[in-house]
């Protein structure tokens, strides 16, 4: 069966729930041992975040259709129902009830503001929920008790970040935080300016909200050079992030670009251009494929059985095959631990106790883990330089 027929027998059995042999029951856990195992994922494929979004959709649906491939999670299928919700919070709250009413067992969401909108409705629904957000508030389970972050934090990520800019700097300078204007954005600016301080770190800081929709962002970089600024943290995504270093270069600034996650990777660097790209920073926990990490062997045999060319495939579609394996992975404990119940509380108990999950070094510091007392994944981050127009591993596991 090919990739394209698998995907859509997934989608089918998933909209339709025919009950068909071939799909399983119609239940979503339980102790139906050939029953599927239903996922919903919410997605954003056209919205403010679309460009990365959609390929780490791709690389989830590619992980489910490699897996089901492979016999499934002891032999049950996953059943996914992925749908677009265009970054807005509404449509998110909407897919989530729909969701709920199909009986799914786990939720792959996308976004800060709708996961953190979710979270206490995931807690009393007792939903396993993770997502392309790497918000530090969703890390405490006292807080978030359903939420797991499989990556380090966005505010991990810029204490890696500002720790880097400390040592390049020589131990004074100023910093300007470009920003998402949203709670994604938002997520670990303040973080950032505590860690300083926390550090005694001699480095100005000022954050500066990035509006959406513009053609540049001369105005915003005139005002980090009111500010000194000789370095620019951007917690965005790539095609935003991509403008700022084509007016850096346009204008023959020096300063210097330190990505996190949503902008930290080959998207940036193509959009901006090889040369405006050249020499800026990227903090990226997933390691993308020009890494080689062992984990990438999987990934690498899967486009080869597909006939899909991995110079198509960019890190943000990695980040989303591995936060659906670290899934599948509790949802498999959970079945081998228990009595074939798959159910939220299951998973939750698995992906706690289950110790490290092994993504051959392509997370973090190469492996996952999380507790009872905390859901954050990992700690470790990858630093690249966009270098030659790839990324370059300068750093392997660098930690706050």
């Amino acid at each position: 069966m090919t990739r394209t027929s698998r995907v859509a027998f997934v989608a089918a059995c998933s909209a339709l729930a025919l009950g068909l042999s071939a799909c399983g029951s119609d239940g979503g856990g339980g102790g139906d041992d050939a029953a599927p195992i239903k996922i919903g994922i919410i997605a954003d494929l056209t919205g403010a975040t679309g460009d990365v979004g959609s390929p780490y959709n791709e690389g989830m649906l590619a992980y489910i259709d490699h897996i089901n491939a492979e016999g499934g999670i002891e032999g049950r299928m996953i059943e996914a129902d992925s749908n677009d919700y265009a970054y807005e919070v509404p449509q998110a709250e909407d897919l989530y009830r729909q969701y709920v009413n199909d009986g799914v067992v786990a939720i792959q969401g996308w976004g800060t503001g709708d996961t953190e909108a979710l979270s206490s409705r995931v807690a009393s629904d007792e939903l396993p929920f993770m997502s392309g957000s790497f918000a530090e508030t969703l890390t405490d389970p006292e807080e978030a008790p359903y939420n797991f972050v499989v990556a380090p934090t966005y505010s991990d990520q810029m204490r890696v970040a500002l720790n880097w800019i400390n040592e390049d700097s020589g131990g004074s300078g100023e910093v300007a935080v470009f920003h998402n204007d949203s709670p994604f954005g938002q997520a670990p600016v303040a973080d950032g300016e505590a860690w300083i301080e926390e550090q005694g770190y001699d480095l100005g800081y000022q954050a500066y909200p990035m509006p959406g929709g513009q053609q540049n962002y001369v105005g915003l970089l005139s005002q980090a050079q009111s500010q000194g600024a000789k370095y620019i943290v951007i917690q965005n995504v790539a095609s935003p992030a991509a403008l700022v270093a084509k007016d850096i270069a346009d204008q023959g600034l020096d300063m210097k670009i330190v990505c996190l996650n949503w902008c930290a990777n080959e998207l940036f660097i193509t959009t901006a251009g090889e040369e405006a790209a050249e020499g800026h920073m990227l903090i990226q926990p997933f390691a993308p494929l020009v890494a080689e990490k062992e984990g990438h062997e999987v990934i690498n045999t899967y486009l080869e059985e597909e006939g899909i060319d991995p110079a198509t495939i960019g890190t943000s579609w990695v980040q989303g095959w591995y936060v659906m394996h670290v899934m599948a992975e509790g949802i498999r404990e959970a079945i081998a631990s228990g009595d074939g119940e798959v159910d939220g509380p299951a998973i939750r108990e698995a992906l706690e106790t289950m110790g490290e999950i092994d993504t051959g070094g392509v997370v973090g510091d190469g492996t996952v883990e999380f507790s009872a007392e905390s859901h954050r994944g990992s700690t470790g981050t990858g630093v690249y330089m966009a270098e030659g127009g790839q990324m370059v591993e300068v750093e392997a596991g660098a930690t706050p």
